[in-house]
């Protein structure tokens, strides 16, 4: 059974505690508070003032610069401010505050349940209803999607990989996606493909898995999904990383940056976001909603919950029984890649798959000490980098070194730390210098254009 080459680690899943809990469509919150930034690139322009009125699925927030998104009212109601807010990490933001008032639609959204597969729109004009869409990774990446599906000239892709391998350990959203929504994914990676003019698409499903891939295969055969395949992987973390992914499924090896996957012919799209594809250029529906997990061994009660985005996480957890008593950490995400949520009054974006809880015996860090030159980290980093050095260089603030030493191919996946016997925080201090280093990098760019 095929996997990445190079490093990796078996952490427990612990995907038991949600997996058999079904999609669930919550009652809508009686406010939420949209960001203008949920997206790699530059923050969306708001639109609207305090006292407008806004229907669901209304514009309200138009990207700025080619790598940005459109953001979309996820209900309709009274605009009550337009200000900064603290997101999840206590950092003031743009955002806006809706009032809800009934659920009203915008004209020209088809919200019936009927699957309409037929697609005879042309690559541009479905790249345009996925930018209109505001459609982002919802790996949690949060690439805006239209400029993924906008091959340049001169490039091609020969093969969309699909990318529903959910590796983090607790989460299920994108796992109950292809149980539950099957086949609006599948006309999704139809569609996809039709805008980037491939014929084969392969779904990354990892063998931990196996009713998914058993349900994916049998609508496949049933409704004949001609050129899509289902490849089952072995379990291995970070698997759903794009260059991990990419060689599992094709043996490709994207090259270091600048390099993209389409430098290697292809093209990787998350499952949720397939479903999204399909939702913006068949049902003219913009993405303002997306399958939250709420998960924890600790937590009441664990779901994976239909949310609009701008509701707040408090609402959520109100619906899952609250915080446990105790010391807890709350996650975006999930323990190995998540961060640490400082306030539950913040909104749910759209890279949000899921809202770990974990009890605070379960995040303790052990106790630091010295390196004992074990070379663990070595040997698991999936990018073949030394996290013990760029956390080194990066204590030392040389900035220049650690770009030598290739700091931001650093994916960020946390299995340096996890296997780190001397309890080191590794990553703490690698995406230190790599936020640096990339910003000596847009600096120098900056100045070289001058």
């Amino acid at each position: 059974m095929k996997t990445f080459p190079i490093g990796g680690i078996h952490p427990s899943d612990n995907k038991e505690w949600s997996k058999d809990k079904a999609i669930e469509v919550i009652d809508l919150p009686n406010e939420v508070i949209v960001p203008m930034i949920q997206h790699i690139g530059a923050p969306s322009t708001p639109l609207v003032q305090k006292g407008d009125k806004v229907l669901t699925g209304q514009l309200i927030g138009q990207a700025t610069g080619f790598v940005s998104a459109n953001i979309h009212s996820p209900i309709s109601g009274t605009v009550t401010a337009v200000d900064a807010f603290p997101n999840g990490q206590g950092q003031r933001r743009i955002m806006i505050a809706i009032k809800r008032e009934g659920d009203e639609w915008m004209e020209g959204i088809d919200r019936s349940t009927e699957h309409k597969r037929e697609c005879t729109l042309s690559a541009q004009e479905i790249v345009a209803k996925v930018k209109d869409a505001g459609i982002v990774g919802l790996g949690g990446a949060q690439f805006p999607t239209h400029v993924k599906l906008a091959i340049p000239d001169g490039q091609k892709a020969d093969t969309l990989i699909v990318n529903g391998v959910e590796c983090e350990p607790y989460l299920t959203s994108d796992y109950r996606n292809m149980l539950e929504r099957a086949e609006m994914m599948l006309t999704g990676i139809e569609i996809t493909m039709r805008a980037l003019g491939v014929e084969r698409a392969i779904i990354g499903v990892e063998n931990n898995k196996p009713d998914a891939i058993a349900h994916l295969n049998e609508v496949i055969a049933r409704d004949s999904y001609r050129g899509i395949e289902v490849m089952p992987l072995k379990m291995r973390y970070p698997q759903g990383g794009e260059k991990q992914l990419i060689a599992a499924v094709t043996g490709r090896q994207v090259p270091p940056p600048p390099a993209l996957p389409l430098s290697v012919g292809v093209v990787v799209c998350n499952v949720s976001s397939a479903i999204a594809i399909y939702e913006a250029v068949q049902k003219n529906k913009p993405l303002i909603e997306r399958v939250v997990t709420i998960t924890g061994k600790e937590i009441g009660q664990t779901h994976n919950f239909m949310v609009r985005f701008g509701t707040s996480l408090d609402y959520l957890l109100s619906l899952s029984g609250g915080l446990p008593e105790g010391d807890v950490k709350v996650l975006n995400g999930g323990p190995m890649m998540g961060r640490a949520i400082v306030d539950t009054t913040a909104p749910i974006i759209k890279g949000c798959s899921g809202i770990t809880i974990l009890s605070g015996k379960e995040a303790a860090r052990g106790k630091e000490s010295a390196c004992i030159k074990c070379a663990k980290c070595v040997s698991v980093c999936p990018m073949g980098l030394e996290p013990y050095l760029l956390s080194r260089l990066a204590r030392l603030q040389k900035w220049d070194m650690a770009e030598e030493h290739n700091t931001i191919d650093c994916i960020e996946c946390g299995c340096c730390s996890y296997t780190c016997p001397s309890n080191l925080p590794l990553l703490d201090y690698i995406r230190i210098g790599k936020q640096t280093v990339m910003t000596n990098i847009r600096a120098r760019a900056i100045a070289n254009k001058k």
